[in-house]
């Protein structure tokens, strides 16, 4: 019988388990053998808490995207009645967070972004996620700019943020956080330079 309070432990385990066995050999061979092996528990506890490897994935992503809504929403909340321009800044810098960018969490990404074109319950996590980054680039730019210039701001802007991403951790050397944050800030910097009031 397990030991009451173990399953959130579990949990946790199998998915730093579960990123650990793609950043090793990517998803496809990412097995469930594998997965168990690294978390150091027996196969059967994956079905038991996820239903299987689908289910685990899931998990894993809610995981890491609950963490990148934390990285913003922590850099936000130490600027709160800043202006506009801090709050799209906070945005840049919560999606290049080092909880975003390590090998096995770039990994995880790129893995789920492939698997989310296949997958109905993936696929809604990452509209999920892209509907929360142009929602929240968009307030803010509407704060600056008419609101139909604030809409081609924001998909400007997420679509710099997600290509500067993918790009840097497609290279062999992984994803350079601080020159991605650099590039993103220019844009910002250049979507902004026509509204005086920006700062």
């Amino acid at each position: 019988m397990p030991k009451v309070g173990m399953e959130p432990i579990r949990r946790q385990q199998l998915i730093k388990a579960t990123m650990a066995a793609i950043d090793e050999v990517g998803l496809a061979d990412a097995t469930v053998m594998r997965i168990a092996r690294h978390a150091g528990v027996s196969a059967g506890i994956i079905s038991h808490y996820f239903g299987g490897k689908d289910g685990l994935l899931e998990a894993t992503m809610r995981q890491i995207l609950s963490d990148l809504g934390a990285a913003v929403a922590a850099r936000r909340a130490s600027i709160a009645a800043a202006s506009p321009r801090a709050h799209l800044r906070a945005i840049i810098e919560g999606n290049f967070d080092r909880s975003q960018v390590t090998g096995p969490v770039a990994k995880t990404w790129l893995a789920f972004w492939a698997s989310s074109m296949h997958q109905p319950a993936l696929q809604r996590l990452q509209q999920v996620n892209d509907r929360r980054l142009y929602s929240n680039l968009c307030a803010q730019f509407h704060r600056l700019m008419p609101r139909a210039e604030a809409r081609r701001a924001a998909h400007a802007l997420a679509a710099m943020i997600d290509g500067l991403w993918l790009r840097g951790a497609l290279t062999p050397e992984g994803l350079d956080a601080d020159s991605a944050r650099r590039v993103a800030l220019a844009t910002l910097d250049q979507l902004l330079t026509a509204t005086p009031s920006a700062d």
